[in-house]
C-alpha cells in the first residue's frame, strides 16, 4: 500500500513532442518526481536533457525502467507501441497513464482493458479535454437544463498546425495511427459522448488526402533525430506549398464523421489540417435552446441562447467568459496529470473513462473503415457488460479495497 505521505516515483517512456506531461508529476499538488525515462532513439540523452528536468536517468529500453523504482509511468510513445506497452507495465502492476487513443485496434483497446482487470493495477488514458475549462463549461450548461434535452452535437476542428502536427512524422502513417480520424478526433469523440451523457452507437465517415499528398513535398529521409518542437514554425504557410513533410503519407487531411449516440442524440464532427487557425467550435442543440463555444482559450466566449429569432443574433441570451490559467490543453495536461497521480495514490472514481476511450477508438476506426469504403455505416460494438462495469466501480472489484497493495 503506498503512504499518502511519499512522494511517488514516476517514469515516462517516449522522449518526445508529449514528454512534458511526465514533467508536470514536479508540479503537482500530489508529492511526485519525475525520476527516469526511456527511449530507443540514438539522442534520446540529449532530447532528455532538452525535454525534461535535470537528473532524469536515462534507458535505452523501457524494461529497465523497473530498476528504477516507479510507482507510475506515463507511455508517450506512438499509437500503434500502446498496447505491448501497456500491457507490460499493467502485468508488472506499475499504474499506467496511457496517452490518448487507448490503441489503433477495437481488439487491442479491449485486450488492455482486460489486462487491467486481470491484473488489478490503475489504468488512465489521457483524455485531458475533460478538463478543458471550455468543454467543462459547456457540460455544466448542459447539466443545468437551460438548454432542454441535448438532441445534436456538432464540432468543427479547425487543425491550423495540422501540417507540423501530424504530417512531418508518423501521425502521417496509418500503420502507426490508423488515420486522424482516430488519432485526433479520439478527444472529440470522448468529448460528444461526455456531453451526450451516451456513447457511439453508429459511425458514417467522408474524408480524403486533399493538400498534402503531392509527392514532390516528402523529401528522402525521415524527421529522425527530431522532435515536433524542432520544425514547428507558424510560418510554415500557406499549406499548399508547405514542403518537408513525411516521405509516407497516407492518412487524410480532411475528415469528418456522423454519430448516432446510444441514446439518440445525433453528433457530428469536421477535421481540417489546413486551415490557418486552430481551435475547436462545438454547438449543442437542445429542445429549448443552443450553446456554442467562440473560441476554445482563457478569455474566449460561451454564447447560450434561448430565445427565439429570425436572424443570427450576436449577443446572445447569456454569455459566460472561459476563465483558467494558461492555454486551454496546458491547463488540461496539468489537471490530468494531477488526476492521475492522486489515482495512483488513492483510488476512487476520475474524470477520464477508460470505457469511452475504449468507444472513442471503436468509433474512430469504425468511421475510418466507412470513409474508405465508400461511407457504408457501421454499427459500434459495445465493450463487454462485466468489463464495463468493473471501470465504472473506479477499478474496483465489488469486494476489493480501495487502497493498492
Amino acid at each position: 500500500m503506498l503512504e499518502a505521505s511519499r512522494q511517488l516515483r514516476v517514469g515516462v517512456v517516449g522522449i518526445g513532442a508529449r514528454c512534458y506531461l511526465a514533467a508536470l508529476a514536479d508540479s503537482s499538488p500530489v508529492s511526485a518526481r519525475l525520476v527516469a525515462a526511456a527511449d530507443t532513439a540514438p539522442d534520446a540523452v540529449e532530447r532528455a536533457q532538452r525535454l525534461l528536468p535535470e537528473g532524469v536517468a536515462v534507458v535505452a529500453d523501457h524494461r529497465d525502467l523497473l530498476g528504477h523504482g516507479i510507482d507510475a509511468v506515463v507511455l508517450t510513445t506512438p499509437d500503434d507501441t500502446h498496447e505491448e506497452l501497456a500491457r507490460f507495465f499493467l502485468e508488472a502492476g506499475i499504474p499506467v497513464y496511457l496517452e490518448k487513443p487507448l490503441a489503433i485496434t477495437i481488439e487491442a483497446a479491449d485486450r488492455i482493458l482486460e489486462v487491467a482487470r486481470r491484473t488489478g493495477t490503475r489504468l488512465y488514458v489521457g483524455h485531458n479535454m475533460r478538463h478543458m475549462e471550455v468543454v467543462r463549461l459547456l457540460k455544466s450548461i448542459i447539466d443545468s437544463g437551460r438548454i432542454g434535452e441535448v438532441k445534436a452535437i456538432w464540432c468543427r476542428h479547425f487543425v491550423g498546425n495540422g501540417g507540423d502536427y501530424y504530417f512531418r512524422d508518423w501521425h502521417a502513417e496509418r500503420r502507426h495511427v490508423t488515420g486522424l480520424l482516430l488519432q485526433k478526433a479520439a478527444h472529440d469523440i470522448d468529448v460528444m459522448s461526455w456531453l451526450a451523457h451516451s456513447a457511439p452507437a453508429r459511425v458514417v465517415g467522408m474524408g480524403g488526402l486533399m493538400v498534402y499528398g503531392e509527392a514532390e513535398r516528402r523529401p528522402a529521409g525521415t524527421s529522425a533525430g527530431t522532435v515536433m518542437q524542432d520544425w514547428f514554425s507558424l510560418e510554415h504557410w500557406p499549406a499548399d506549398e508547405v514542403g518537408g513533410l513525411n516521405p509516407v503519407i497516407d492518412v487524410e487531411d480532411h475528415s469528418m464523421l456522423m454519430m448516432t449516440m446510444r441514446n439518440g442524440v445525433m453528433t457530428s464532427y469536421q477535421q481540417c489540417h489546413f486551415t490557418p487557425d486552430y481551435w475547436r467550435s462545438y454547438t449543442v442543440i437542445g429542445t429549448r435552446g443552443r450553446a456554442e463555444n467562440l473560441g476554445d482559450g482563457a478569455g474566449d466566449v460561451v454564447k447560450v441562447w434561448t430565445k427565439r429569432t429570425e436572424h443570427y443574433a450576436e449577443r446572445a441570451t447569456q454569455e459566460y467568459v472561459i476563465a483558467e490559467e494558461g492555454t486551454g490543453h496546458d491547463s488540461a495536461d496539468q489537471l490530468a496529470i494531477d488526476e492521475f497521480l492522486r489515482f495512483v495514490r488513492d483510488g476512487g472514481a476520475t474524470e477520464v473513462s477508460p470505457v469511452s476511450a475504449r468507444d472513442a477508438v471503436a468509433a474512430g476506426v469504425l468511421a475510418t473503415r466507412s470513409l474508405r469504403s465508400g461511407s457504408v455505416p457501421f454499427d459500434v460494438p459495445e465493450l463487454d457488460a462485466e468489463l464495463a462495469a468493473y471501470f465504472h466501480r473506479g477499478q474496483q472489484n465489488s469486494h476489493s479495497p480501495t487502497e493498492i497493495s
